[in-house]
């Protein structure tokens, strides 16, 4: 058992209800708490939208219900589909509502994303606490419309507690799955048939390239434009999101891949580099494996900003090389990559010098407060 482990003073009634979803990364805490709650021996439950990523994750990964609702997303822009959104998060509302006050969780926990505003405010009405976590500096729209229901906030960052306020908030830190320390690069070579040559000191170094569980088109086109030289020197793992295959990026040294789950901390243990978008959760499992990271943080145009600042902190501390979207192409992308590799040493050194602590263990607590039952150790 991991040090971040809680014992719980356990009744038959203890039950918790999860929430979250859109990303990945609206769904990787929950992954990391769950099998702790499921091991204390809480009743443990996931609502969540009806297509998301978030219904396939808890499914491929965890023994537990899972109910889709109906949601809408909350956009600051102009779309036809406002029109019709509000009645999806009104109904919404109501499948959480009916939901909740059938199975009386004691607590529920949101990670946020567009599908917890529902399950957050049909839990508020039903008078179960609420707890939500923001991973990101400053905290997302589906995040602060919930806070005003939630009875604390918990964060990554210490920071974020100047953009939430209420004293409602507890700062955690990183929360990672322990899975996420246990890969094997050994493995990680064999599944992506680079094997040849093992983990010996004249292979070619590993990079690998993620763009986020949707993936990225201009991350996509930069790194295959970029093959010719990158592969000289490095072979190329890509994450390169559904349906963004490209069967003529035929290259030796290079692989591409949808998506991958399972096999994920085996090919981030044999990666020499990263190249990736800058969500939190993502950036603090490479910091904790001590990966260099060059980051590709999403711009204005097509986030509220988050992953810019999340960069922009990396960068100050020294874990990570920043290259903006505005000036990536395939020389940009290679003339970056070098840089950060003739400088990886100073960056593990940086990355090795910072304690990651036990924010799981910490916020376990607060959850198992917030359902007033007591927690021991």
């Amino acid at each position: 058992m991991s040090n971040s482990h809680v014992q719980t003073r356990v009744d038959a009634a203890n039950r918790i209800l999860f929430t979250g979803g859109g990303s990945a990364g609206h769904v990787t805490v929950n992954l990391a708490l769950i099998p702790q709650f499921l091991s204390d021996g809480w009743e443990v439950e996931y609502i969540g939208s009806e297509t998301g990523i978030e219904r396939e994750l808890i499914a491929s990964s965890l023994p537990i219900p899972y109910y889709p609702i109906a949601t809408g997303k909350l956009r600051r822009y102009l779309s036809k589909d406002n029109i019709k959104d509000p009645f999806r998060v009104i109904k919404g509302v109501t499948q959480a509502y009916r939901h909740i006050r059938a199975r009386r969780p004691d607590v529920v926990f949101s990670k946020g994303g567009f599908v917890s505003v529902p399950v957050v405010i049909g839990a508020w009405l039903n008078r179960v606490p609420v707890v939500l976590h923001e991973s990101d500096l400053t905290p997302g729209l589906a995040n602060k419309i919930a806070s005003r229901f939630a009875v604390g906030i918990c964060t990554t960052f210490p920071e974020t507690e100047a953009y939430i306020g209420g004293g409602k908030c507890h700062y955690v830190g990183p929360v990672l799955r322990e899975e996420i320390g246990m890969g094997g690069a050994e493995r990680g070579l064999a599944f992506s048939g680079f094997s040849d040559g093992g983990l010996s000191g004249d292979r070619k170094p590993v990079i690998l390239v993620m763009g986020g569980s949707l993936g990225s088109m201009s991350i996509n086109t930069a790194v295959r434009q970029a093959l010719p030289e990158l592969t000289q020197r490095f072979r190329v793992v890509h994450l390169c999101g559904r349906g963004h295959l490209d069967p003529a990026a035929d290259n030796p040294d290079y692989r591409q891949f949808e998506y991958i789950d399972k096999e994920l901390p085996d090919l981030l243990a044999m990666s020499d580099l990263i190249v990736s978008r800058a969500g939190s959760n993502s950036l603090f499992e490479f910091l904790s494996l001590k990966k260099p990271m060059l980051l590709i943080p999403l711009t204005k145009q097509q986030s509220r900003g988050d992953q810019l600042l999340n960069a922009a902190s990396f960068e100050r501390s020294g874990y990570a090389k920043v290259l903006q979207e505005e000036r990536l192409d395939a020389a940009q992308l290679v003339r970056a990559v070098a840089d950060l590799y003739s400088d990886k040493e100073s960056y593990i050194r940086r990355m090795g010098d910072t304690p990651i602590g036990d924010a799981r263990g910490r916020l376990q607590r607060l959850i198992v407060q917030a359902a007033g039952k007591e927690a021991e150790g």
